[in-house]
C-alpha cells in the first residue's frame, strides 16, 4: 500500500478526508495523488439566459476551485508526505475509477454531502466496485485516522469480506490490537475462525467477538463504538447492490450512519 489516492474538493469533508489521507500515507511511507474533479455546474432558465448564467457559474466554481488548490497546496509543502496534484473534469465516480488504475487506496468522504447527487453515497459504491480498489470512506466529523489505533473487521465469511481483509493487512499490521466481529451466521465456509488463522499467518493476532443481532449494521457500530476503534475494515455490498438499495443493506446504513472511517472492498 504506497499510492494513496485523494479526492480534493472544497467541501465540508475536504479536512477530514486530507488529514486521514496524510495520515494513512505518513504511516505506510507512501506517495499521496490529489486529484480535483472538476463537475461542471447545471445550471436552470429558460433558454436564452441560462448559456451566459452558466458561463458565469463555471467560472466561479473555477475560481473557488484555484483557492482551494493554492490552501491544499500550501498546506501540503509542510507536510512530510511525497504528494503530487491532478486535474480532471467529469463525473465524479468516472473520474475517480479512471485515476485509480494505480492506486492502492482511495479516500472519500462516506457522506459527499455536498456534492450535486441524488445519493452521494452512490459515489462511493460506484467506485469501490467499479475501480476494484479498496476505498476508505471518512465521516466529515473525524479527525484524521489513528492508524496505530484498535481495528476492526466486521466479519461476514463473504468475497468482498475477505478482499477488504486481504487490502487491509498493511494497516492491521500497524493497529494495536484487532477484533474481528461476526453478527449472525457468515454466509460462506468462512467462519471468523479462519479469518484470524489467515491474519495470524500475517503475524496479525486478532480476537473473535460473535453476536446473534438481525441489525447487522448496528451490532458493528455498537461493537465499534464500545471498542474505541480508529477504522471497521469490511466488505461493500455482499449481496446484489439494487437488492441492497431497495431493502437498506449494511453497506448503505454503514456509509450514512458510521462515526469512524469505513475501509471497504469488493
Amino acid at each position: 500500500m504506497k499510492n494513496i489516492l485523494l479526492l480534493v474538493h472544497n467541501d465540508n469533508g475536504q479536512e477530514s478526508r486530507l488529514q486521514a489521507a496524510l495520515d494513512v500515507t505518513r504511516a505506510v511511507g507512501g506517495h499521496l495523488v490529489c486529484l480535483d474533479v472538476f463537475i461542471p455546474p447545471m445550471v436552470y432558465g429558460d433558454v436564452y439566459g441560462s448559456g451566459e448564467a452558466a458561463v458565469l457559474v463555471e467560472e466561479d466554481v473555477k475560481r473557488l476551485a484555484a483557492e482551494n488548490r493554492a490552501a491544499v497546496e500550501s498546506r501540503l509543502t509542510r507536510e512530510d508526505v511525497s504528494w503530487n496534484w491532478q486535474e480532471t473534469r467529469g463525473n465524479l465516480s468516472q473520474e475517480l475509477t479512471r485515476a485509480a488504475e494505480l492506486a492502492d487506496l482511495i479516500v472519500l468522504s462516506s457522506h459527499l454531502s455536498e456534492f450535486d447527487y441524488p445519493d452521494p453515497r452512490r459515489v462511493v459504491s460506484d467506485v469501490v466496485i467499479k475501480s476494484g480498489r479498496p476505498v476508505l470512506a471518512v465521516p466529515d466529523t473525524c479527525k484524521g485516522l489513528a492508524v496505530a489505533g484498535p481495528a476492526m473487521v466486521a466479519w461476514d465469511g463473504s468475497p468482498p469480506a475477505a478482499n477488504a481483509l486481504k487490502a487491509s493487512v498493511p494497516l492491521l499490521k500497524m493497529a494495536s490490537a484487532v477484533t474481528i466481529f461476526e453478527v449472525g451466521e457468515p454466509d460462506s465456509n468462512y467462519p471468523a475462525t479462519e479469518a484470524a488463522i489467515w491474519l495470524s499467518r500475517h503475524d496479525i493476532h486478532a480476537k473473535i467477538f460473535r453476536e446473534d443481532d438481525t441489525d447487522i449494521a448496528s451490532a458493528i457500530m455498537d461493537r465499534a463504538q464500545r471498542a474505541s476503534v480508529s477504522h471497521i475494515v469490511m466488505g461493500a455490498f455482499g449481496h446484489n447492490r439494487t437488492i441492497e438499495k431497495l431493502l437498506g443493506g449494511v453497506t448503505r446504513t454503514m456509509l450514512g450512519e458510521s462515526e469512524v472511517p469505513l475501509f471497504l472492498a469488493h
